[in-house]
C-alpha cells in the first residue's frame, strides 16, 4: 500500500494498492487503445470536455483544496488558488488550442507547403507533490487537447491528489485511458518509459530524477521534458517602490513554505540599501502566521514531510558552519520549519549556490548592476530571476544579460497559462504552457505538395 501522511498531525489521510508489472503493462495498453480513438476527435470535442474539466474544478474546488493541504501542508487560501489556476488553464488551451495547433503555411516553390501539428501517443508524466493538481494539469491539460493521452507517476506523499486528477477528467466525460493515474513507486518508472507504447515523458522534479530520466528516455531515443530545480534571484535596486518589493520579496520566497522551484532563492541588495531594506524585509517575514494549515488565517504551513524538514536544517546549519548568521527564525518542529532569514551570505556558500527547498532565505549585497548580473548569474540554475527597479529603461538594458528562462520586472516569476515557462543549466529544458508547451509533444509534419 502506498500512503500519504498529513504532515500537521501525521494522521493517515489517504493509502492506495501499489500497481504490479502486469497492471502497469494493462493500463498502458488501454492508454494506447483509446489514443487511437482520441487523436480522431476533432478540437471542438475535445474542447467541450476540457471545459468541463474546468466546471467540474471549480463546482468542488473546496474537497480538491482540502486534499492537497491534508496531503502536503499547503495552507487552505493557497490551496483554492492553486485549483482555480487548474480551472483557468482548461479554459485557456479550451479556446486557443485548435490555434495553436493550426497547420503553419510556408511558401516555397511548391504549390502548397505547411507543417502539421499531430499527435504522438501515450505521454508520460512524473510528477511532484509541491503543487500537486497544477503541476500534473499543466502536463495533462494541453496533451490531451493535441490529441495525445497522459498516463502519470505522481509523488507517492500526494496519492489522493492524483486519483482526484483522474476523477476530474473522468467526471467531466474523457473517455476511459485518456487519462489514467498509476499509483507506482520510483523503481517501476524505467520499464514504464521503455515500453515501446510510451512515447515520450515529461518530469518536474529534482536534479537527480531529471539527469535519470532523460538518459533512460535519451537511450530509447524519446523525447523529453524536464523541468528541474531553481535558485531564483531576487535582485533589488537601490531605485525600488521599498514597501511594494518588500512584500512581493516575501511572497516570493515563503509562498507553500518556500517549497517552489521557481520561488526567489537568493536576495540580492543593493548595499546602499541593505539595512533599511532588510529591516523592513523582517518585519514583514514576522507578520506570517504558522498555524493548521486547513484554518483560513495560517498564511505559512508546514514542509510537505518530516525528513524534508529535517534535511533544510541540515541544509542550514551548514550555511552558518560557513559563515552565515541567523537574523530570523532557524528553528524547526517535527514538518513545520521557521521562516528563516540569514545574513552575511556569499556567493561561495553552499546556500547560496544549491536549491533550498523550503523557507530559508538568504541575503547577499552588491554594489553595482555589473555585480547584481555576475551574483544571479553564479547560479548552476536558470529558472527565473526578478529585478526590482523603478527605472524600466536599466531593466530592459539588463534582460539580456541573465541566463535564465524568466525575467521578471517588479513582480514574482510564475508561471501563466499564457506564456511558456522552463529553465536552462540545470534547470532542465524544453517548455510547459503557451503555444510553446502544446507543442512539446507533437509531430512537427512537413508536408509538400507539387504538381507534375
Amino acid at each position: 500500500m502506498i500512503q500519504s501522511i498529513n504532515p500537521y498531525n501525521q494522521e493517515l489521510v489517504y493509502e492506495t494498492a501499489e500497481f504490479d508489472v502486469s497492471d502497469v503493462e494493462n493500463a498502458v495498453n488501454k492508454a494506447d487503445e483509446q489514443y487511437k480513438k482520441w487523436r480522431e476527435v476533432s478540437f471542438a470535442e475535445r474542447s467541450k470536455l476540457m471545459q468541463a474539466a474546468g466546471r467540474e474544478l471549480r463546482a468542488n474546488s473546496q474537497e480538491y483544496a482540502k486534499i492537497i493541504t491534508q496531503e502536503m501542508g499547503k495552507p487552505i487560501k493557497q490551496a483554492e488558488a492553486e485549483i482555480e489556476k487548474c480551472a483557468k488553464l482548461c479554459d485557456y488551451y479550451a479556446e486557443h488550442a485548435s490555434k495553436h495547433l493550426a497547420d503553419k503555411i510556408i511558401e516555397t516553390d511548391a504549390q502548397k507547403s505547411y507543417v502539421t501539428y499531430e499527435p504522438i501517443g501515450v505521454v508520460l508524466a512524473i510528477m511532484p507533490w509541491n503543487y500537486p493538481f497544477w503541476q500534473v494539469m499543466r502536463f495533462a491539460v494541453p496533451a490531451l487537447m493535441a490529441g495525445n493521452v497522459g498516463i502519470l507517476k505522481h509523488a507517492s506523499n500526494v496519492m489522493k491528489s492524483a486519483a482526484s486528477i483522474e476523477k476530474v477528467f473522468k467526471k467531466a466525460g474523457f473517455p476511459d485511458g485518456c487519462f489514467t493515474n498509476l499509483p507506482v513507486n520510483s523503481k517501476m518508472v524505467e520499464g514504464i518509459i521503455r515500453n515501446p507504447k510510451v512515447k515520450a515523458v515529461t518530469l518536474t522534479g529534482s536534479e537527480a530524477a531529471g539527469k535519470s530520466v532523460a538518459a533512460i528516455a535519451g537511450s530509447e531515443i524519446k523525447k523529453s521534458v524536464l523541468e528541474l530545480g531553481g535558485s531564483n534571484a531576487l535582485i533589488v535596486f537601490a531605485d525600488c517602490d521599498l514597501q511594494k518589493t518588500v512584500s512581493t520579496c516575501v511572497e516570493a520566497r515563503f509562498q507553500n513554505a518556500g517549497q517552489s522551484c521557481i520561488a526567489g532563492k537568493r536576495l540580492l541588495v543593493e548595499s546602499s540599501i541593505a539595512e533599511e531594506f532588510t529591516k523592513a524585509f523582517l518585519d514583514s517575514v514576522k507578520k506570517l502566521k504558522p498555524g493548521d494549515p486547513m484554518s483560513e488565517d495560517t498564511t505559512i504551513g508546514t514542509m510537505a514531510r518530516i525528513d524534508l524538514a529535517e534535511e533544510l536544517e541540515k541544509q542550514l546549519k551548514t550555511a552558518l558552519d560557513q559563515g552565515a548568521e541567523i537574523l530570523l527564525g532557524g528553528n524547526r518542529d517535527k514538518a513545520y520549519f521557521e521562516p528563516t532569514v540569514l545574513g552575511n551570505v556569499t556567493e561561495e556558500m553552499e546556500v547560496f549556490t544549491e536549491e533550498i527547498f523550503g523557507p530559508v532565505i538568504g541575503i547577499t549585497t552588491f554594489e553595482n548592476e555589473q555585480e547584481a548580473v555576475q551574483l544571479s548569474n553564479a547560479s548552476p540554475f536558470g529558472l527565473g530571476v526578478t529585478i526590482f527597479t523603478n527605472d524600466l529603461d536599466k531593466a530592459a538594458r539588463l534582460i539580456p544579460r541573465f541566463d535564465d528562462g524568466a525575467v521578471f520586472v517588479n513582480e514574482l516569476v510564475k508561471s501563466d497559462q499564457r506564456l511558456p515557462f522552463g529553465g536552462t543549466k540545470k534547470s532542465g529544458y524544453g517548455r510547459e504552457l503557451s503555444q510553446d508547451g502544446i507543442q512539446e509533444f507533437v509531430n512537427k509534419k512537413t508536408v509538400y505538395i507539387k504538381k507534375y
